[in-house]
């Protein structure tokens, strides 16, 4: 990181920038908001993600005032992450992950806030969405959200619990069931099949069960097994995960501390048992 940051006062802040920086990692930011493929900027946004209700590009969320999030507030911050509100008051659409970033707790929210504030401003514009009509009406948000949305954080768990920790890892930072679990067709979570996978998931592609069901999930992976994926890519049966899940080993799993690669392996072993039964949308 080096021996400054741009704006950071004192050891307390420097202390958030660096907590931050871990929690930014798990959380995965830097691939929905930069666009690797055209060699963007970090955080300048571009990254296209093809969606079936349309294609939605990663905004820019440098700490640029103009076309980043640098005029922002913590409290615009928390609102954006805890209740998908823009600081305009206008909705956000669900393909930003705020489902489950709202169950993320207050002070990890203001370090991630610190990080990206420490990092170097871009004035790259973000880009327009591309979405299917109707879906790129806002105010339908507000009834999408009645329906699918349930905002707060997650209870602090106790030092030294594995598995509360995985559990905020899987269902609050890493947002896992963003693409793990099935999705309706107004875009709404399927919480009966939680984890269970999804034909169609993000960019068309077909995403795995991994809740702990023998036939069609992970109900027979190790907890090594576990760390060989999240550390290396690594399948049991030694083949290499790519595209999507490839970005999230790299820019995620591998950069977490393996007592944390451990928690994930311990919850997800602990959930129940779902058997895939997703067909694709009609």
């Amino acid at each position: 990181m080096g021996a400054a940051w741009p704006g950071v006062s004192s050891a307390a802040d420097a202390d958030a920038v660096k907590r931050g920086a871990y929690l930014f990692n798990a959380a995965g930011c830097v691939s929905c908001h930069t666009d690797f493929k055209n060699g963007g900027p970090p955080l300048a946004g571009g990254r296209a993600l093809k969606t079936p209700f349309g294609t939605f590009y990663g905004p820019n969320i440098t700490p640029d005032v103009e076309h980043g999030i640098g005029g922002w507030s913590d409290a615009d911050f928390v609102r954006a992450l805890r209740q998908g509100v823009a600081p305009d008051g206008s909705s956000y659409f669900p393909v930003f992950p705020y489902t489950s970033f709202t169950r993320i707790r207050e002070q990890d929210l203001l370090d991630i806030k610190a990080y990206i504030f420490s990092l170097p401003p871009s004035p790259t514009p973000s880009r327009p969405h591309e979405i299917e009509f109707p879906f790129g009406w806002r105010f339908l948000m507000g009834a999408w959200k009645w329906l699918n949305f349930e905002p707060g954080p997650m209870a602090a768990a106790a030092d030294g619990d594995e598995l509360a920790r995985g559990a905020y890892l899987v269902e609050a930072l890493a947002h896992c069931g963003e693409c793990h679990t099935p999705r309706d067709m107004l875009g709404g979570s399927d919480r009966e099949q939680a984890l269970a996978g999804a034909t169609e998931g993000p960019e068309g592609e077909s995403v795995p069960n991994i809740t702990p069901d023998p036939e069609t999930g992970i109900g027979d992976w190790s907890v090594q097994d576990f760390l060989w994926l999240l550390k290396a890519g690594i399948l049991p049966d030694g083949d290499v995960v790519g595209s999507l899940m490839g970005e999230v080993v790299e820019h995620s799993t591998s950069k977490l501390t393996e007592a944390d690669q451990r928690a994930i392996a311990v919850y997800l072993r602990s959930r129940p048992a779902v058997r895939h039964k997703v067909g694709k949308r009609p």
